[in-house]
């Protein structure tokens, strides 16, 4: 078997493999969800650091471009307002 990570030793490696496959399903859907959650806040923040002076509702829809693509974006938000190009 090989790494799959290069920062941890293998048997470090086949212990967390083996705690994923004996986790019960609702807990790696809860890890999933914490996951996606800390991805969001970051993408969030990585926009209030680019784009200092925009309103929370400006941010939001950039993240939309992120999140889905601007083509779907604009289908389900309207079109971004002048200048709101990720």
């Amino acid at each position: 078997m090989t790494t799959l990570y290069t920062d941890a030793g293998l048997e470090l490696e086949q212990l967390q493999i083996e705690g994923l496959r004996q986790m019960p399903s609702w807990r790696k859907l809860q890890l999933m969800a914490a996951m996606t959650q800390t991805v969001r806040t970051l993408a969030v923040a990585g926009l209030r650091q680019r784009f200092p002076h925009e309103t929370p509702a400006q941010r939001s829809r950039r993240l939309a471009d992120l999140l889905l693509g601007p083509a779907l974006a604009s289908q389900v938000y309207g079109p971004a307002s002048e200048g709101a190009e990720c």
